[in-house]
Formats: C-alpha cells, sequence, structure tokens
C-alpha cells in the first residue's frame, strides 16, 4: 500500500475508508470489514453523526489485540458551527469521546464556513458568523493549539481553494498538513494541487467515485455518473480491473490519497485491492482530457453573500 508522509515521519494509507452517508450497526461491520481486509486508515466528521458507531467498532476490534490503536490512522473534522473562540478544543473533546479516543491523527476545519453554535444547517443569514466575527485564522490557532497539546497528531482543512489556503499560510504559526477536497477525472484540480504540492501540503480526494448514493436532493437531474465513462471502462478493462478501482488508482497515481465509502464488504475489498492496479502513462493522459471541472458538492448550500460567504471556491 502506498502512503503520504507527513513532515514528521507519520504515514497515511493512500486509500482509506470513507464514511459519510454511513451508519449504525452497517457502519460498524464495515469499519470492521475494512479493518479485516487490511485497511488502517479511517475518514470521519463530527457532522456525519456516526463517530460513536466507530468508536465502538474500533473497541471491539482493539480489544481483540491483533490490530492496535497506533495501527490505525484516524481523521474527524470540526464543524461549521464550533468555529469562535472556545469551540474547538471542546468539539475535538467531544468527537474523541465517541470515537473513544485518546487522540486524532488528523483533524480538519471541515468548511472555511462558520455558522452560530448548534447550528447543524444554516435556514437563515443569521444562522452564520461573518468572517470578521469568526476569523479563520483564530478558529486555526485553536486547531494549532490541539495539535501542541496532543489532542491531534496533525492538523488541516478541507475545501480550501489556494487563495484561502495563502491567506491562511501568512497568518500560521503552523500551516496545514492536509487538504481534503474533492476530486475525481471530471474535476482534476491542477493548479489546486501543485500549490499543495509546492508548499508540502498533502491532499486527500473525497467523492472519488462521484458520490452516487448521495441523497437525491443533493444531486444536479443531468450530473454524470463516472462509472458510465467509456474511456475509463476501457482502461478498467485493459487493466483486469473495474472502474472504481481504475479512479481510485489514478488518485494514487497523482500523489494523492482517496477516501472512497462503501459498506458492501465486497466493494470495501475492491476498494482496497486498487493499490494493485498500475495505470500507463497513457491512462493517465486519456484520464487527464475527462476534466471538465465539474462538482458533485457545488458548496453552494453554504453560500450567504449577506454574510460574507461568496464564491465558497474562489472559482
Amino acid at each position: 500500500m502506498k502512503t503520504l508522509k507527513f513532515s514528521n515521519g507519520d504515514t497515511m494509507h493512500t486509500i482509506g475508508l470513507g464514511t459519510w452517508k454511513a451508519t449504525g450497526d452497517e457502519l460498524k461491520k464495515a469499519i470492521k470489514d475494512a479493518l479485516y481486509a487490511g485497511y488502517r486508515h479511517i475518514d470521519t466528521a463530527a457532522t456525519y453523526g456516526n463517530e460513536e458507531y466507530i468508536g465502538e467498532a474500533l473497541a471491539e476490534v482493539f480489544a481483540e489485540g491483533k490490530i492496535f490503536r497506533e495501527d490505525v490512522f484516524i481523521t474527524s473534522k470540526l464543524w461549521n458551527d464550533s468555529h469562535a473562540e472556545g469551540q474547538v478544543i471542546p468539539a475535538l473533546e467531544e468527537s474523541l469521546k465517541k470515537l473513544k479516543l485518546d487522540y486524532l491523527d488528523l483533524y480538519l476545519i471541515h468548511w472555511p464556513v462558520a455558522f452560530r453554535n448548534g447550528v447543524d444547517f444554516p435556514k437563515k443569514p443569521d444562522d452564520y458568523l461573518t468572517p470578521d466575527e469568526a476569523p479563520i485564522i483564530e478558529t486555526w490557532k485553536q486547531m494549532e493549539n490541539a495539535k501542541n497539546d496532543g489532542h491531534a497528531k496533525h492538523i488541516g482543512v478541507s475545501n480550501f481553494s489556494e487563495k484561502k489556503l495563502k491567506k491562511l499560510i501568512s497568518e500560521a504559526n503552523i500551516k496545514p498538513e492536509m487538504n481534503q477536497i474533492e476530486l475525481h477525472p471530471l474535476l482534476q484540480q491542477e493548479d489546486l494541487l501543485d500549490y499543495c504540492n509546492s508548499e508540502n501540503i498533502l491532499v486527500t480526494a473525497y467523492s472519488p467515485l462521484g458520490s452516487g448514493d448521495r441523497s437525491k436532493s443533493m444531486k444536479a437531474e443531468d450530473e454524470p455518473n463516472m462509472m458510465d465513462i467509456d474511456v475509463l471502462k476501457e482502461i478498467a478493462r485493459d487493466r483486469s480491473a473495474i472502474v472504481p478501482q481504475v479512479l481510485i488508482a489514478w488518485h494514487n497515481h497523482r500523489g494523492c490519497a482517496a477516501i472512497p465509502k462503501s459498506t458492501t464488504k465486497e466493494h470495501i475489498i475492491a476498494n482496497f485491492t486498487a493499490a494493485d492496479v498500475s495505470l500507463t502513462e497513457s491512462d493517465m493522459k486519456k484520464i487527464a482530457k475527462l476534466d471538465r471541472n465539474y462538482r458533485y458538492i457545488s458548496g453552494k448550500f453554504f453560500e450567504e453573500p449577506s454574510k460574507g460567504y461568496e464564491n465558497l471556491y474562489d472559482e
């Protein structure tokens, strides 16, 4: 399994298990299936509402004595309602409590948007805190404290553009170590990837398979299905693989981690064995031509110009 290496030498598998939209006993079984299959990288977030189930599964597996806490890289994320002064550490401690852990391997600011405390999803402008009321740098300073006090071994961000990263880096004491962003052949984000590489910021791809199991309300009527793209199907046939494996392998060939979500044992194993799929230079060139800057997760649901949140991705 390929790994990404942090500046202190810590490593993270480039293929992890995503858990957005998964919960309950189904998720507990998926976590166990993944760990038994060889996964050592699990991704979650406070807003997913599933940290308790993941914590139960981890505790049960660790109790068996064959896989240990230090073997598994676990990421969670700060929700948008806990950006203000004094809110980051309590939010992190709540995640740790639910996950039954003493520390996280990686903690991320989920979105560059702030809500009033207790707001899960904004319904009106007053649910937001403006960038002046909750400056990202002040949130980040609390993230730095979380790293310094051992709550999180590494800290980073998610859904940050190059512009937002540059501003944060210019003010931070500790540079973000990770940017988790939507990435796939239809949204290749070469410029952002190049910038992150130039700053030694690691990159994790979310929705690497297109997040086809999102609720209908979150989907565009005519959104593309990456499983049906002829170029990808042809490459999969040539490599004796399936399209999801080609997609995951593509991320790994670009030096990115990917966190495909599945709760089906067969798919969990197939995604993990994408590590064995080798793409040629010709394959990569064919996939490069698929880029169309298409987002499955548009971010429009968090844009509120009256509160200072406009053009979330700075495009």
